[in-house]
């Protein structure tokens, strides 16, 4: 407040005149937000200086300056002051017998003025100034900020009264007036009981002392009573419509952020849908690129077939000439045998034995070169190792083709030891023969049970899945993973039919490799045919070895054909069931869009019935006012019978008025 007082000794010192040494002192002492210069005479100057300051202070709330006695012109430049003023809100000015002038700068106060809630102007002069009051009064009609008014003592005529009346007719905001001990009269009070139907705000209405018949001063009682009812009435109104509207707003605004995060989830499973759609499609164009890709190998795989085929039926003609020739070659041999008997008898015979054991070591040696191929071909992951035998196999059938030319050649001189060799390698054969079949059945065996714990597996895995599907319409975000992990797996079962279709490639290599040697064979053993047409028998078994060993060749690629079909079948069927379960995580998410459309369903449901509410409410709202119109006819209703009562007895109390010796004395008063 020293920027206060500062500006207040500066405001004198411009005017000419010292600050007046009370009010600086008050100035000193003054609360925060209150200025009470009460009892202090103020000068004209200094009433000047204060309605500047006035003009522009932002912190004063309270401004009492009762018993100041202020004159006319102080007191209107005051009021000057505060028009401007949009802070203080309780003005006193008790006991400053403020008149005309006053009255006139009080209803322009009024009306400039929009802060002031409470005015005391108790112990003044308005009343007698008809015409300043009726400004005065004009201006109280207007203002929408003044809640209290105190007119104690302001000598108010019944004139006045009626101007206060129809002011409160036009105040739709005054809440408290005190009109204590004035000169009201009947008259007065009726025009005032008059004009409270009119006005739905006034609550408290003082009129004690103004020489009110007490019907009236009931009516009024009974007005304000009325008043104050439906300002409660209002009020809890108010409240229970802020009340209603908040909750209204609250529920609008958590049914908005559940729709909202409702539509943010259907967003997210959207996109999750199409993102798992896109994968799948995605994840079905890489199968369905390796099946024809697979379907380009297996066509290719044919083609070399076929190739084999006719390689193998042009060795077959070959074989049919080379039969012819044998046939002709046994002819000659016959005819030779007729004309020397005798002499090629045991020839002959040592031939034929000769040729009887070239023919078990040949044939031992292609059974002991086919059960090699057969066990490189079904003992996948020991390829090394059946390489390493197809090697000492074929080594093996070089020492046996080396040997047997040379045997031919020393076959005379090493006929018993030969035979001895024979036996001892026939019976080695034979054993070894038998070990393999053992071994190959077992292992035949073992695939048998591993594809049928594979199969079970298989089974198994199929019953899960279908469990898995069963609680995926509970909880769709673990089916998105599991499908995800399945269609990882199905990647890698790709990646392993890949490199199992590499290593059927391979086999397939090996089997060229071996068909070309076995050709390499062929014509090795057609050039030991050519060169040994004598021993056309020999011969002869020679080549039912080849087709043996060709027919079983074939046998073993259509049983790799089988294979491939198998596998080509299985693909397909672990295709059709992913394409099964990627449709059934279609119908999970058409589920959950039934959901989605279900829960909107319950949503404007809950809308409906939150209208409905609202609905009743309003009724509810629109019963209580029927409620008060109907209280409000009915006080009507008793003010008329109060009035035909006041009119009964008007006569009487004009006649008592005019008789009492009251009337000469209440203008003194």
């Amino acid at each position: 407040m020293e920027e206060f007082q500062h500006s207040y000794r500066r405001l004198c010192k411009e005017s000419g005149a010292e600050p007046q040494e009370t009010v600086l002192q008050q100035l000193q002492e003054l609360p925060r937000g209150r200025l009470d210069l009460a009892t202090q005479s103020l000068t004209v100057e200094t009433c000047r200086a204060l309605g500047k300051l006035l003009q522009k202070e932002a912190l004063l709330t309270e401004l009492i300056l009762s018993d100041c006695m202020l004159s006319e012109e102080g007191a209107t430049l005051l009021l000057q002051g505060l028009c401007a003023n949009t802070v203080v809100r309780f003005l006193d000015l008790k006991g400053n017998n403020l008149q005309a002038a006053g009255a006139e700068a009080l209803g322009q106060l009024l009306r400039q003025n929009k802060s002031i809630q409470s005015l005391t102007l108790e112990w003044n002069n308005l009343g007698p100034w008809e015409d300043a009051f009726a400004a005065f009064c004009g201006a109280l009609a207007g203002n929408g900020a003044l809640r209290q008014l105190d007119l104690r003592n302001n000598q108010i005529s019944h004139k006045g009264a009626e101007e206060l009346a129809l002011a409160l007719t036009r105040n739709a905001h005054l809440q408290q007036l005190d009109l204590r001990w004035n000169s009201i009269g009947l008259l007065g009070g009726r025009a005032l009981v008059n004009c409270l139907p009119r006005n739905r705000t006034l609550w408290r209405l003082e009129l004690a002392g103004n020489n009110v018949p007490g019907d009236i001063l009931r009516a009024v009682e009974q007005a304000m009573d009325h008043n104050q009812e439906r300002q409660t009435t209002s009020r809890e109104n108010r409240a229970r419509t802020h009340v209603l509207s908040k909750e209204v707003q609250h529920l609008q605004e958590e049914k908005s952020r559940q729709f909202l995060d409702l539509m943010e989830t259907i967003d997210k499973q959207r996109k999750e849908m199409a993102r798992s759609s896109r994968a799948s499609a995605a994840c079905v164009g890489q199968l369905q690129e390796a099946l024809n890709e697979r379907h380009s190998i297996i066509n290719a795989l044919k083609a070399k077939l076929q190739m084999a085929e006719a390689a193998l039926a042009l060795s077959e003609q070959k074989a049919q000439g080379l039969g012819e020739l044998l046939a002709t070659a046994e002819q000659e041999q016959r005819s030779l045998a007729q004309r020397q008997a005798k002499e090629r008898r045991l020839e002959q015979q040592e031939a034929a034995e000769r040729e009887s054991k070239l023919l078990r070591d040949l044939s031992a040696a292609n059974e002991k070169h086919l059960l090699l191929r057969n066990q490189v071909d079904e003992l996948e992951r020991k390829v090394r190792s059946q390489q390493e035998q197809l090697f000492l196999a074929r080594q093996e059938l070089t020492n046996t083709a080396a040997e047997l030319k040379i045997r031919a050649v020393q076959a005379e001189e090493r006929l018993e030891l030969e035979k001895k060799r024979s036996r001892q390698s026939l019976e080695d054969v034979e054993q070894l023969r038998a070990k393999e079949v053992e071994h190959m059945t077992r292992h035949l065996e073992e695939s048998e049970r591993a594809m049928q714990e594979r199969v079970q597996r298989l089974e198994a895995s199929r019953l899960s899945l279908e469990e898995e599907l069963s609680r995926v319409k509970a909880a769709a975000l673990s089916e998105r993973g599991q499908a995800e992990e399945e269609l990882i797996k199905a990647k890698n079962q790709v990646r392993l039919e890949e490199q199992r279709l590499a290593h059927l490639e391979e086999k397939l290599r090996l089997l060229a490799q071996a068909r070309d040697e076995a050709q390499s064979a062929c014509l090795q053993q057609r050039q030991t045919v050519a060169d040994a047409q004598a021993r056309a028998s020999q011969l002869s078994l020679q080549v039912e070895g080849l087709r043996r060993r060709l027919e079983e060749l074939q046998q073993e690629l259509s049983n790799k054909d089988q294979e491939k079909v198998a596998e080509v079948t299985r693909v397909r069927v672990e295709l059709r069931e992913q394409n099964g379960r990627l449709q059934a995580e279609l119908t999970a998410q058409e589920a959950l869009k039934e959901k989605v459309a279900a829960l909107e369903r319950q949503l404007k449901v809950m809308a409906g019935d939150h209208r409905e509410a609202l609905l009743d409410r309003e009724s509810e709202n629109a019963s209580l006012r029927e409620k008060l119109r109907l209280k409000e006819a009915e006080i009507a209703r008793i003010r008329e019978e109060e009035a035909q009562r006041a009119s009964f007895l008007q006569n009487a109390v004009l006649a008592y008025v005019q008789g009492s010796p009251l009337r000469a004395l209440s203008p003194q008063k």
